[in-house]
């Protein structure tokens, strides 16, 4: 990977000495990470919604019409979303991880970038979109598997295209009556991906493993999260509380903006490239 100068070498400096004076950071991360990676964001630079919030819980399980809607527009999304691949920020991390710089990646993202980029101390906080659960039994399948699936049910809709959304969403506005959803194989219950809706609680394992590594930690460091989810807003309350550190790198505002100790306004993998292949680090 190469990485080009940068402009901005002031906040070059301050993040540098950010990181080396912190050698066991508790990472968070958001959708502004995996923006170069061409995963759309929800919102703007301003914490509002770009687009209609995404499915909750409560409509998905409403019955056929919210859930044959959310499949057929994911069967047209994870073309693209299969494709994905890490950026420089996820390479970053990783890197940063094998040096024995981070106590914990805390990621509030479910498209698995993080994982392919090889970082391994790592916890999904809303799950991942490369599984599908069964909501009466439990049972767990993979993503690319559903679509097989889904496109056997409904070749009518395979030449449909449709403009990427967040989350392997796709905007498609058609009429859903016709989409057919396949059932669990195992007890032909709803099957949902294996993510949290709004509306839905994080599993508790996840958060206290989170709370364990945030105890270790010595700051924290918030990349591309405008933090206006409590689920993630809530970790950078308690490191702000035990006094630690709070470093931020996002365009734009932040709901945790008045906590923060510094704050870095570019992207995500323009501000961690040089730690994707930055030998210093090795002795830092």
């Amino acid at each position: 990977m190469s990485t080009q100068p940068s402009l901005d070498t002031t906040a070059d400096d301050r993040l540098r000495e950010f990181i080396d004076a912190h050698p066991r950071l508790f990472v968070l991360t958001g959708a502004g990470i995996s923006t170069d990676s061409g995963i759309p964001d929800y919102r703007d630079d301003q914490g509002a919604w770009k687009r209609s919030p995404p499915m909750t819980l409560q409509a998905f399980m409403s019955g056929p019409p919210a859930r044959a809607r959310y499949w057929a527009r994911g069967m047209i999304g994870w073309r693209h979303f299969a494709t994905v691949q890490p950026n420089l920020a996820h390479h970053a991390l990783a890197a940063m991880e094998r040096r024995g710089r981070v106590e914990l990646l805390l990621t509030q993202n479910v498209d698995g970038l993080h994982e392919a980029a090889g970082s391994l101390n790592t916890v999904d906080l809303h799950g991942r979109l490369d599984r599908v659960r069964c909501m009466q039994c439990g049972d767990i399948t993979s993503r690319e598997a559903m679509q097989r699936r889904l496109e056997d049910d409904n070749p009518a809709w395979l030449s449909m295209q449709a403009t990427v959304a967040p989350d392997g969403d796709a905007d498609l506005d058609e009429d859903f009556s016709t989409f057919t959803i396949p059932p669990c194989t195992v007890c032909g219950g709803i099957l949902k991906p294996d993510v949290v809706f709004f509306g839905e609680n994080v599993p508790r394992a996840r958060v206290d493993t989170a709370w364990a590594h945030l105890g270790r930690a010595d700051a924290m460091l918030v990349v591309g999260s405008s933090l206006m989810v409590y689920s993630g807003y809530r970790f950078v309350l308690e490191a702000s509380r035990r006094n630690l550190p709070i470093a931020s790198i996002n365009l734009g505002v932040t709901r945790a903006d008045d906590l923060l100790t510094l704050k870095i306004e570019r992207s995500c993998a323009e501000a961690l490239a040089p730690y994707a292949s930055d030998p210093a680090m090795e002795t830092r």
